[in-house]
């Protein structure tokens, strides 16, 4: 019995003494905690004799109850007067950011938007019709082969139907015909997004990238205005820099004629984008008459010109989800 009342006095003094949640959390244990004082003489009482334990046990639970009450009690007065110190520092939050291929499309899209240029969308997953057959895409075109393309698993009836034969778009091209099956010149647009191309991976070539693909349409449109509007456009998109252009004949289905641009830009020339007058049979696919109306179309990688705008020297580090390689934009 003395030993109880002398372990009430002690946790009495020692409560008064506690200023904080750890350390009432410690005087917890030291009292009614698995190994506590408490505790302790708890589990002795089945060894006492019965008049003695009638006499001690009593008094025993009822100081367990008072130091959880005490305990609890105390605990709450804590979270009663806990004061915030609203001017101390903040800790420093981990903020997340762009991708540096997000933050280049977004340059892409608010320099066209600043020449006036729309920006549409299409579907990723295109008809072979959209993707081919109205780009004057032959028949027999190495593009069209199994070994170039992602195409939808599908029944044979399907297949039979380039309207409805599926495939992962190649590149955004079909929203050419797409836009102008629903639309009248004249009119610029641009058509960001996402293609695939079933080839090896490698520091330069990925199965998935980014494209924007820019079409115009109107009246009198020469290459004279494709011109001016790639040199403007880079001009915009390297920030002043000192930028020479090459201009080399190519070969697309879609154009005629077609060329390749490259672009001086510190000592070293790249190859940028495809372009070149719209082909008349593309129109004619649309529903217009080439006689009426002139346009051309040109198609950029976005991650070709992040590449070059911030020397990056591999294609496969925009999706390593490295974030070494991330942050550092």
């Amino acid at each position: 019995m003395d030993e109880i009342l002398s372990i009430k006095k002690s946790f009495l003094e020692e409560i008064k003494e506690i200023k904080d949640a750890d350390a009432l959390e410690k005087l917890r244990v030291s009292y009614i905690g698995r190994n506590g004082k408490l505790t302790a003489i708890l589990r002795s009482l089945g060894a006492l004799p019965i008049e003695e334990r009638k006499k001690i046990a009593p008094l025993a639970q009822a100081l367990q109850k008072e130091i959880e009450e005490n305990i609890k009690s105390c605990l709450s007065s804590f979270a009663t007067h806990h004061s915030v110190d609203l001017t101390a520092p903040s800790r420093k939050l981990s903020r997340g950011h762009l991708h540096i291929l997000t933050v280049v499309e977004m340059d892409i899209r608010k320099i066209f938007s600043s020449m006036n240029f729309s920006i549409v969308d299409g579907p990723q997953i295109e008809s072979e019709y959209y993707n081919f057959d109205a780009l004057n895409v032959a028949p027999n075109h190495p593009a069209r082969d199994m070994w170039d393309t992602f195409w939808i698993k599908q029944s044979e009836a399907e297949k039979k139907d380039s309207k409805k034969h599926l495939l992962l778009r190649t590149h955004t091209s079909p929203n050419q015909a797409r836009f102008m099956e629903s639309h009248t010149p004249p009119f610029q647009i641009i058509v960001p997004g996402r293609v695939f191309r079933y080839e090896a991976i490698d520091n330069g070539h990925e199965i998935n990238f980014n494209q924007v693909e820019g079409l115009v349409v109107g009246k009198d449109i020469n290459i004279a205005n494709l011109k001016f509007v790639i040199e403007t456009f880079f001009k915009k998109f390297f920030e002043g820099k000192e930028i020479d252009f090459r201009y080399r004949p190519s070969y697309f289905p879609f154009t005629e004629p077609s060329i390749e641009v490259d672009i001086k830009l510190n000592g070293k020339w790249f190859e940028v984008l495809g372009a070149g007058m719209v082909h008349p049979r593309v129109f004619e696919y649309a529903g217009y008459n080439p006689r009426d109306w002139q346009g051309f179309a040109f198609g950029l990688g976005v991650e070709r010109l992040a590449m070059i705008k911030y020397n990056i020297p591999d294609i496969r580090l925009f999706y390593s989800s490295d974030l070494r390689f991330i942050k550092q934009f």
